[in-house]
């Protein structure tokens, strides 16, 4: 039954991607003809916002390390109101002037071809693992509740997003995730009251949970550290400030963006308290990630479990498809229109955006059936694309004296060092702070130096 209900859900999603996107036209599939309404632009960045790591991975940080799990989504909150009051805005601005459908083109504009190739570059290198970590979500969803093999739900989650993604990009996207927040935030709510004690959670919890379970900004590995690793993507992500190109004005971008950041700070406590909730009913899970797909199978009746079934399954397809626009438009106008052909059609940009999402698709599918965990292949993501993006692009918008050989300066000195921390130290950091914090860090100091030592090109 759930499993039916499910794919007839996909289904759905499919054929309302298909029937949005009609005719679309090339600036309707990398920036929905910029005419997103605020309503539209909240959606579809909700949508991207809360995936794998929001929802089966959150949960499964509440359940290990209790209500500290909240910094994992509101880490995304925080930063996203940096995005809509101080980024958001201005870079909206400057891609209307000269029709930016990228982040690309914004640096290519500011900085350079040079600063524009390395960012495409890392876009694809670091972007596969949240498209892996998304499929490996869904793929252990499937596997836990509904008995299907894991490969084959890496197959399914890979299948729906990029069909109706391909089909029309954002404008397709934008109208699914409408649908499909609804269904999300719906879904994981009604769970709550029906899964929670009669005699409050904090006195059903087993006595095994460690002693800071209930400390607010810092417990185990969760905590306030996770807004030096998630806010700064979620201020530059490629993926969302393409989103925010779509706005049809600047004052869409605020309202819409501001909206998005509401929710998630919001949202950002009902995955962790599902996780808690399930560590009292199940307390001996050998792995915490587990701890949602195993209470939609056990703790849930048949209707309810169904429709958090489809909010999780909405969570997964709706990053994916996130995820596959930054790689597929990146290679398009990033890439091949930038370096391989610069005199390529707007056709021609299109046919190659649908052909590489296409592709990304099976890549995704093929590392998240080889990839192991969802948190870490998510924490490299971010990790990369914090450390190499962060400063050169707000410094970009605030600083006119940054140039072309500053944001490369602080582009390969951010990436380098948090690669080289991550070797070192595997992932732990050190002083307790972890590699992408040194990164943002010494991103940050080479830039200084750079202005200080290198004049800029007239």
């Amino acid at each position: 039954m759930l499993i039916g209900f499910l794919l007839a859900y996909a289904a759905g999603l499919i054929l309302l991607g298909w029937w949005s996107s009609r005719h679309v036209t090339a600036s309707e599939f990398f920036v929905a003809g910029r005419r997103l309404s605020p309503a539209l632009l909240a959606g579809t960045l909700i949508a991207a916002n809360i995936g794998a790591g929001s929802t089966v991975g959150a949960a499964g940080l509440g359940y290990r390390d209790g209500i500290a799990a909240w910094w994992w989504v509101g880490s995304a909150g925080l930063g996203s109101i940096v995005l809509a009051l101080v980024v958001g805005p201005r870079i909206w601005r400057l891609a209307a002037a000269g029709d930016h459908r990228t982040l690309g083109d914004y640096l290519h504009a500011r900085f350079g071809s040079e600063v524009r190739g390395l960012m495409a570059v890392l876009l694809w290198v670091g972007s596969l693992a949240i498209l892996a970590a998304q499929l490996i979500a869904l793929a252990g969803l499937l596997e836990a509740v509904a008995g299907v093999p894991r490969a084959w739900g890496c197959v399914i989650g890979g299948v729906v997003s990029t069909l109706y993604f391909a089909t029309g990009g954002l404008l397709s996207s934008a109208m699914v995730n409408a649908v499909q927040v609804v269904v999300l935030v719906g879904g994981l709510a009604l769970a709550i009251p029906w899964t929670w004690p009669a005699a409050g959670l904090a006195a059903a919890l087993p006595a095994s949970v460690p002693a800071g379970y209930w400390q607010p900004l810092s417990s185990g590995p969760s905590g306030i550290a996770y807004l030096a690793l998630l806010g700064p993507s979620f201020i530059v992500s490629p993926g969302l400030v393409q989103k925010v190109y779509g706005a049809r004005d600047e004052r869409t971008v605020r309202i819409g963006v501001l909206a998005n950041a509401l929710v998630l700070l919001v949202f950002a406590a009902i995955p962790p308290v599902l996780g808690m909730l399930a560590r009292v009913s199940h307390p001996d899970l050998a792995n915490h990630e587990l701890a949602l797909p195993v209470m939609l199978r056990d703790d849930l009746p048949a209707w309810l479990g169904a429709l958090a079934l489809a909010a999780l399954f909405s969570a997964e397809v709706s990053t994916a498809d996130a995820v596959l626009f930054m790689l597929s438009t990146s290679l398009a106008r990033d890439l091949y229109a930038g370096h391989v052909r610069p005199q390529a059609t707007q056709v021609q940009q299109l046919r190659v955006a649908r052909l590489a999402s296409l592709v990304s698709g099976a890549l995704g599918v093929g590392v998240a059936i080889w990839a192991g965990s969802i948190v870490k292949s998510l924490s490299l993501f971010y990790s990369v694309l914090s450390a190499g993006l962060f400063v050169p692009v707000v410094a970009g918008l605030l600083l006119p004296r940054v140039g072309r050989t500053h944001a490369l300066t602080a582009m390969v000195t951010g990436v380098a060092v948090t690669a080289l921390m991550h070797v070192a130290t595997r992932g732990a950091g050190a002083w307790q702070l972890a590699p992408v914090v040194w990164g943002l860090a010494a991103s940050g100091a080479s830039l200084l130096l750079a202005l200080a030592l290198v004049r800029p090109r007239a």
